[in-house]
């Protein structure tokens, strides 16, 4: 089992940056997949990116060159930086964790044990 904090939301205008940070305890971190979701009312969780087995790192086609995955080993944290945000991205944003999950379920939220408690992040125009 991986515990999952999530951090870093907030308000911000389009084109602005956040940096959001999942801090991962319970398991060796080196190994672990982090992945990040979110969530909008009425729409299923969204895979953005995620660090598969610790070693490679995975984008949605809509954050594509905009946001980067990113690990602190010394802090056991996974960072998700945002930049040239958009409304479009404006949700609920969760940590998952597993820690063992083959490559073809990374995008698939199901094949996730375990969950921060979200962080909003809200776009405006």
């Amino acid at each position: 089992q991986v515990q999952l904090v999530e951090s870093g939301g907030g308000l911000v205008q389009a084109g602005g940056s956040l940096r959001l940070a999942c801090v991962v305890s319970g398991h060796i971190f080196d190994y672990v997949t982090i992945s990040w979701f979110r969530q909008t009312p009425g729409k299923e969780r969204e895979f953005v990116a995620g660090f598969w087995r610790g070693r490679e790192t995975y984008y949605a086609d809509s954050v594509l060159d905009r946001f980067i995955i990113s690990k602190d080993r010394a802090k056991n944290t996974v960072y998700l930086q945002m930049n040239s945000l958009k409304p479009d991205d404006t949700a609920v944003y969760y940590c998952a964790g597993n820690t063992d999950i083959v490559l073809s379920r990374l995008r698939h939220p199901i094949h996730y044990d375990d969950w921060g408690q979200g962080t909003r992040v809200t776009v405006s125009s």
